[in-house]
């Protein structure tokens, strides 16, 4: 599922650094409404990643072209304004005809109302059980510490 992703930095993502973790999938954007959502999303990476989680933030400028940096740009916003430590992808297209495999894969999971489909906007989160599967899907405004979401990242650790 995490082959043929590269790193902001243009590098292979290394996908055995994922394999039986829990990933967080988030296609991400520095000037959305929503991208304090950076700071949820590093404290859930500080929270559970000794647990085996892994928060993997895929910058996309599909929404209103809230993401329009370069890969460099888009690094410095979010270690400086937001101390991101967790993985970056390069910038990915999740809609359309571009749509990275990735997200033709995670736009099949359902979300709690039982849609699948297109992304909607920034900040749409997939969990990925640590066998590869994706097995829940939160919309844009679900908040990344929100009750829901830190049960569904619990059930997929080890205790």
């Amino acid at each position: 599922m995490f082959d043929d992703l590269h790193t902001l930095a243009g590098e292979p993502l290394d996908a055995s650094e994922l394999e039986g973790r829990a990933v967080l999938v988030v296609n991400v954007a520095s000037r959305c409404g929503l991208t304090p959502q950076y700071t949820g999303l590093e404290h859930l990476q500080e929270r559970y990643g000794k647990r085996g989680l892994t928060v993997l933030g895929v910058p996309c400028n599909q929404f209103g072209e809230q993401e329009p940096g370069s890969a460099e740009e888009i690094e410095t916003f979010c270690s400086t304004t937001y101390g991101v430590s967790f993985p970056m992808t390069e910038k990915l297209e999740v809609n359309g005809p571009g749509r990275h495999p990735l997200y033709s894969t995670l736009s099949e999971t359902t979300d709690t109302a039982g849609e699948a489909g297109d992304i909607q906007w920034n900040f749409e989160k997939f969990l990925v059980s640590r066998n590869g599967r994706p097995v829940a899907r939160f919309r844009p405004t679900v908040e990344p510490e929100s009750d829901e979401l830190i049960a569904a990242i619990e059930s997929e650790l080890p205790s």
